[in-house]
This record gives C-alpha cells, sequence and structure tokens, in this order.
C-alpha cells in the first residue's frame, strides 16, 4: 500500500509502497477514505516533538473496514468506522473511571511485538497507533466507533481528532455553562471547533484570536461573536477591553507557551484557561504566582476528555442537524501526494483544515 513515510525532522515525507501485518485477533483493517491533517503531526516534522523513525504519520482518519481478526464483534467488512487516537484498553483503572483517554494500558503494538508495519523489511512506527497517511490502517478494534448515519467521509474524519479536542475541551473538560464568556487562542481545526463548542454550549460571547484575518472570517461565520488579530494587538487587552476584568473560560489552541501565558491572563478572578496546544517539549508555561489566590484555573486538556464511542456519534447528529459545521471548515483537499504542501499550508497559517482524499 502507498503511504507517506516521515525519515527526519525538517524532511519531506516520501511516498512509498510499505506493508502491513496480518489482524491479530483483537484489531482491524480500515480502507482509509480521507485523513485531515492536524498540527499535532506538524509538530513532529518540525522537531518540536520526537518520535522514532521511519514513520508513518497521521491521526485524524474515516473509511471502511476491509479485514477484521477472529475476536472483533462489533465490526465487519463494508462499514463506515471513524478512528480515534484515545485507544483504550476498558479494564485500567482510568477506563474504569469514566477516563478512557486517559488509559493506562493501550492496546497497542509496542517495541517488542511484531511490527504493525514495515517497509523494505524493516519497522515502522505507528504513529499514535494509527498513522492514517496511508491507504490502509492495522488498528485495534478499540480505536474505532462505527458511522451509522450518513455523512461524508471527508467530514467524518474531522470528527477523528480535531473536532472531538476542541468541541470536548470545551464542552468535558472545562464544562462551560450557557451564559459564560469565551476567548478562544487559535482559529486552527481545534481552535474552530472549540468556537463551535462554545457556540452550541451556548456561551454569549466568544472570542476568537488569530494573526489571520481570513481565519478569523472563518471564526466569525462559525460563531464567534468578536474576533482580535494578534499581530496588532495586545490580545489580553483586547479581550479586557470586551469583557471587563476577563473571561469566564479561556482555550489555547495552538501549541505556544507566549499564548498558553496569555490564556491564562484574559480570564477574571474565579476563570479558567484550558491548555489545548501541545507546547513544545522542555518548555514551561509561567504564570503569576499570587494570582492564583484570585482563584484562576490553570488546566489542560487531552483528546477533549472524550468518550468517543459516545461523543462522536452525537456530533455527527449535531452536524446532520445543522448545529455543527463540518463542511466550512475544510479548505482545502488533495491527494495523499499532497501531504508536504498541505503541511506547508498550515505552517503559513493559509488553510483550516486541509484533508487528504483517497479512492
Amino acid at each position: 500500500m502507498k503511504a507517506a513515510v516521515f525519515h527526519a525532522a525538517h524532511e519531506n515525507l516520501t511516498i512509498e509502497d510499505i506493508d502491513h501485518d496480518e489482524p491479530r485477533p483483537e484489531e482491524v483493517v480500515v480502507r482509509v477514505a480521507a485523513s485531515g491533517v492536524c498540527h499535532s503531526d506538524v509538530h513532529f516534522y518540525d522537531g518540536l516533538y520526537v518520535m522514532p523513525t521511519p514513520a508513518v504519520l497521521g491521526h485524524e482518519a474515516a473509511g471502511i473496514v476491509e479485514a477484521v481478526g477472529d475476536r472483533v464483534t462489533e465490526f465487519a467488512p463494508g462499514d463506515r468506522v471513524i478512528a480515534c487516537l484515545s485507544i483504550f484498553c476498558g479494564t485500567c483503572e482510568r477506563c474504569l473511571s469514566g477516563e478512557p483517554f486517559l488509559c493506562s494500558r493501550r492496546p497497542i503494538r509496542g517495541p517488542g511485538d511484531e511490527p504493525a508495519l514495515s517497509w523494505r523489511g524493516d519497522r515502522v512506527q505507528q504513529f499514535a497507533g494509527l498513522a492514517t497517511y496511508a491507504e490502509e490502517m492495522l488498528v485495534h478494534q478499540n480505536a474505532l466507533v462505527k458511522i451509522e448515519k450518513d455523512i461524508e467521509l471527508d467530514r467524518a474524519a474531522l470528527i477523528g481528532c480535531g473536532v472531538t479536542t476542541g468541541l470536548g475541551a470545551v464542552l468535558n473538560t472545562a464544562a462551560i455553562e450557557p451564559g459564560s464568556t469565551v476567548a478562544v487562542f487559535g482559529a486552527g481545526g481545534v481552535g474552530l471547533a472549540a468556537i463551535q463548542g462554545a457556540r452550541i454550549g451556548g456561551a454569549r460571547t466568544i472570542i476568537a484570536v488569530d494573526i489571520h484575518e481570513s481565519k478569523l472570517a472563518t471564526a466569525r461565520e462559525l460563531g464567534a461573536t468578536h474576533s482580535v488579530d494578534a499581530s496588532s494587538r495586545d490580545p489580553v487587552a483586547a479581550i479586557q477591553s470586551i469583557v471587563p476584568g476577563g473571561v469566564d473560560y479561556s482555550f489555547e489552541a495552538i501549541g505556544l507557551k507566549a499564548a498558553a501565558e496569555q490564556s491564562y491572563e484574559a480570564i477574571r478572578r474565579g476563570g479558567t484557561a484550558t491548555i489545548i496546544g501541545m507546547i513544545p517539549q522542555g518548555q514551561k508555561v509561567e504564570i503569576d504566582g499570587p494570582s492564583l489566590l484570585g482563584g484562576k484555573t490553570l488546566q489542560g486538556s487531552s483528546m477533549g476528555s472524550n468518550r468517543f464511542r459516545f461523543d462522536m456519534p452525537a456530533y455527527i447528529d449535531w452536524y446532520l442537524q445543522g448545529k455543527l459545521l463540518l463542511d466550512e471548515m475544510i479548505t482545502r483537499r488533495g491527494r495523499l501526494e499532497d501531504v508536504n504542501e498541505a503541511f506547508r499550508a498550515m505552517k503559513a497559517g493559509e488553510v483550516a483544515r486541509s484533508v487528504l482524499m483517497f479512492n
């Protein structure tokens, strides 16, 4: 099968013929129909996070089941599915306490197992247990949810990461109340989903912060009541001019230390700042210690605190009802061979989301 292989930071991915193993009893082979291009992958491309190579990146996809292991009961060939990197075991303490997104025993193949993917006879790392920049995926059944409703698979792919991460951070992690005031730093795919989560959750004021006017325009289309161009204004001062004293909730959806600190500074006394973005390894987020005496909260969010087999069908329903706007989040579509251009466009701020389409 064709796959985009990542060799080293700052080097273009190359399109290669690679192989996947036969499915084990609880594994599923999925033919990828569409894969979103997420900023998390770019962090590895840019060397801000490291992993062994060669590897196949990608973690936001939807597709069709091709084959299943002999202990797979929930899926059959022909099923339409969404993949999620929150692969859960279902038996560890975190899973049993209702936090499967923090599973401590993710059932994925480790270094001592036969590799899921290989190229020229050598192991290829499977990013996030998924590796969606390929024509097929070999994944554990607990990485999938079946699509029961009629939705195009390029839209469904977005639900696999960006939508679930952004919506979930607002509705699950922070659990905003109707009438809240909200600021979202970053209007890429995850930030736009967070803005929609704030709208769906009943926020009365939703402030989008970005440095690209085109992305701010999309943010306003998807629910932002105000926008701040951080390339020409201090975003904290701008937010506090709109909501004196600061917002109830803020969300950082970029992965920048400075934006995370500004997100905290922008909340009121007793407010909550939630960091969604992947701050580069080794960097520290610094806050004013005495401000904690004002009851302010700084917290992280992992994949939107999801229970994806429950959440994703609900998100599909919201899309079909017109509450959740997905078509507007897709800026460009391309082929697998366009993955490096998709990375460039994302880094340049030209797109909300690019989606790679497969046959």
